[in-house]
C-alpha cells in the first residue's frame, strides 16, 4: 500500500488558482493509477480526475473541465491538481487517491490520503 499526503490547499477568490499537491511514499509509485476526489460539506464524495499511471489516459469529472489540470511526476513520486478560474463550488475538501486502474470510480482506489481543504470566496 502506498502512503499519501496532500498539501497545498488553502483560502482563494473567486477566479484564483491553487494547485494541490500529492507526495506518495513507496518505490512503486508510478505503477499507480492516481486520482483526486472532493467532498464539499454535506455532500457525498466525488470525483474530480485520474490519471493513468503513464500518464497518457486523464479524466475530469464535467464541471472541472477547461479549469484543472491534472499531472504527475513519477521521479518525484508526486501527483499535481492545478486549479484555474475556481468557483465557490469547488469549495471542498480534496482528496488523493491511488489504485491500480485510472478511473472514476472510488472503487478503482485503495489508499487514500487525510485530505486538503480548498475554500473559494465569492
Amino acid at each position: 500500500q502506498v502512503q499519501l499526503v496532500e498539501s497545498g490547499g488553502g483560502l482563494v477568490q473567486t477566479g484564483g488558482s491553487l494547485r494541490l499537491s500529492c507526495a506518495a511514499s513507496g518505490r512503486t509509485f508510478s505503477s499507480y493509477a492516481m486520482g483526486w476526489f472532493r467532498q464539499a460539506p454535506r455532500k457525498e464524495r466525488e470525483f474530480v480526475a485520474a490519471i493513468s499511471w503513464t500518464g497518457g489516459s486523464i479524466y475530469y469529472t464535467d464541471s472541472v473541465k477547461g479549469r484543472f489540470t491534472i499531472s504527475r511526476d513519477n521521479a518525484k513520486n508526486t501527483v499535481y491538481l492545478q486549479m484555474n478560474s475556481l468557483k465557490p463550488e469547488d469549495t471542498a475538501v480534496y482528496y488523493c487517491a491511488a489504485g491500480w486502474v485510472a478511473g472514476t470510480a472510488e472503487a478503482n482506489f485503495g489508499s487514500w490520503g487525510q485530505g486538503t481543504q480548498v475554500t473559494v470566496s465569492s
